[in-house]
């Protein structure tokens, strides 16, 4: 079982300190509790409560009574400083773990990414990395503490027991300690099924909330209020009985042992008045014997928490351990500046198998050629455009620039020479400024202002409050889609690479914001191989190259009048086009 947690131990490295020192402590915490108060109930009971009491002076008297207060003190300060420490050490695991985590989500191909839920990614990140980091604690814990309670606890019962020639006594009393196996071996069964239906529920839970709240306005327009809540509700119902069922086993352990451990104690009694056992010996077992059965509950706790962690542990491994396609090759080539000259030579691709997205696609499309890709949905044009920057690998056949195939580049390399305005342009909850600098990080502060005037954006952005230290928002809530496109279309000029992917960056826009962004891109594609996924065959004119794709195929290619006087798909789509224009 605990093997599991194995490669995660490397966790613990960098607070091996902090941990040794809460293991100390909680060493100390269980050996005063273990074997201090039975030995108090054996050296100090007879000489308050017998006829020894009358031999002891005043300092013997003072003697005897701190033995409580200075075995309560040194068992408090070590609780104190282990938790506290096991606490340190729990805060670091978990950043480490977390970063982990949101590190491994930066490389893992954007198809993995798309086939989870934003919600779910969340959780595992969340809720699931909380309860491994509790769980690795609690075993670093409870896993040393709680057995030097029990062995310094058995131990005394061991040694009192021979020294009063009660070895039946003893035998009687260690006999019900395994019977506590029982139920801890029970409830770990039941919670390995539970906590991981809990752990998934909870990520159902957040995505539910995550769409809702990414989904604000589309909910008021539509008057969905009551439907969302009502799903909500659902969800959050689910939840609440899964954790319920985690709750009925985890806390029905406790009382278990305990009424295992008192049906124990009560055949002590038993023994004990037919053997003629004396008092305080008796009460020196049982006091021995009692705390004994405080770290066996807590040891069953930690065994539940560990089956919690591996419900938790084994959703974290779905990301930790889905292998990373997309990386930089073991000797990649040299690049600087590219030209832009792009070539697919043969090229097939497929999200899932037998279902082709790209199908034997081969095209050149020389450095400074404006080519628009224009097909029917689902035709293949954002695949296309995706294997450029290697968002997505090939299948087979190779995509390539300057005659040097894509995969033979470092990421970075490749993608510094590459520049994307998307149709819906992400902004992060920062300042323009910063926003703008994602095009290049080194930039000035003049050329940053110099990209936000090519692109039409300057005047806006001075008439912020603000200026270029307006926080944006949210994915840019705070500006217009005009707004947002345009900062998108500066941060493409700021970057200044040689290739350019254009996602229809003007299909939702008003005229008077089409109109200045059309202006910048003319001025933007200038010297640049760009890639133009069109969706309106407006933006297309100043093309040097369409591709029709039809289900993964480029069926044509040529400038409009060749493929509008040629092929009968792409007339029909300019023509439907036209129409509902008018």
């Amino acid at each position: 079982m605990l093997r599991r947690y194995r490669p995660y131990l490397g966790y613990l490295k960098p607070v091996r300190v902090v941990l040794v020192s809460a293991i100390a402590a909680g060493i100390i915490q269980g050996v005063t509790s273990g074997a201090g108060l039975p030995l108090m109930v054996k050296y100090v009971f007879p000489r308050i409560f017998t006829a020894e009491r009358t031999a002891l002076s005043a300092w013997q008297i003072f003697a005897v009574v701190m033995w409580l207060p200075i075995v309560f003190t040194v068992r408090g300060a070590a609780g104190y400083a282990s938790s506290y420490l096991f606490q340190v050490a729990g805060v670091r695991i978990l950043e480490a773990l977390r970063l982990d985590y949101f590190r491994k989500l930066q490389v893992l191909p954007l198809s993995f990414i798309q086939r989870q839920t934003t919600g779910d990614l969340i959780s595992r990140g969340l809720a699931d990395a909380n309860q491994l980091q509790a769980t690795m604690v609690a075993l670093a814990s409870d896993g040393m503490k709680q057995p030097a309670t029990l062995l310094s606890a058995l131990g005394y019962v061991i040694y009192l027991a021979s020294k009063e020639k009660s070895t039946a006594l003893m035998v009687v009393c260690l006999a019900v300690v395994p019977l506590c196996v029982f139920p801890v071996r029970y409830v770990g069964r039941k919670l390995v099924k539970r906590a991981h239906q809990m752990q998934t529920q909870m990520g159902s839970v957040t995505n539910s909330l995550a769409e809702n709240l990414s989904a604000a306005k589309e909910v008021r327009a539509f008057g969905l209020e009551e439907r969302q809540v009502r799903a909500f509700a659902a969800e959050t119902g689910a939840l609440i009985r899964v954790q319920l069922k985690v709750a009925k086993y985890y806390q029905a352990l406790t009382p278990a042992i305990e009424v295992i451990s008192a049906f124990g104690i009560a055949v002590v009694f038993v023994y004990a008045y037919h053997a003629g056992v004396q008092l305080t010996p008796f009460l020196t077992i049982i006091t021995a014997l009692y705390m004994s059965y405080e770290p066996v509950k807590k040891l069953g706790a930690l065994n539940s928490d560990i089956k919690r962690g591996e419900a938790a542990l084994t959703r974290l491994e779905t990301v930790f351990n889905e292998p990373v396609t997309i990386r930089d090759p073991a000797k990649p080539a040299a690049v600087g500046r590219l030209q832009g000259d792009i070539s697919f030579s043969d090229v097939e691709f497929a999200y899932k198998p037998q279902e082709p997205v790209l199908r034997a696609v081969t095209v050149d499309i020389p450095a400074g050629t404006v080519c628009a890709l224009v097909g029917p949905s689902g035709a293949g044009k954002t695949t296309f455009a995706n294997m450029v920057p290697r968002f997505f690998d090939v299948d087979s056949g190779t995509v390539s620039i300057d005659s040097l195939d894509v995969r033979a580049m470092r990421l970075a390399d490749l993608r510094r020479n590459i520049a994307l305005v998307s149709q819906d342009p992400v902004l992060f909850n920062d300042t323009v400024y910063n926003n703008l600098l994602l095009g290049r990080l080194d930039a000035t502060r003049d050329q940053v202002m110099a990209a936000a005037v090519d692109a039409h954006a300057d005047e806006f952005i001075r008439a912020f409050p603000q200026g270029y230290d307006t926080v944006v928002g949210e994915r840019g809530t705070r500006l217009s889609g005009g707004q947002k496109q345009r900062l998108a279309v500066a941060r493409a000029f700021l970057r200044g690479a040689p290739i350019l992917i254009l996602d229809e960056a003007t299909s939702a826009l008003d005229s008077q914001s089409e109109q200045m962004i059309q202006d910048a891109l003319r001025k933007l594609v200038v010297g640049k191989t760009v890639i133009i996924i069109a969706h309106r065959f407006s933006t297309i004119r100043d093309a040097t190259m369409i591709l029709v794709f039809d289900q993964g195929s480029i069926v044509a290619r040529g400038n409009h009048a060749q493929l509008y006087a040629s092929n009968p798909l792409y007339q029909s789509l300019y023509d439907r086009q036209r129409a509902g224009a008018t």
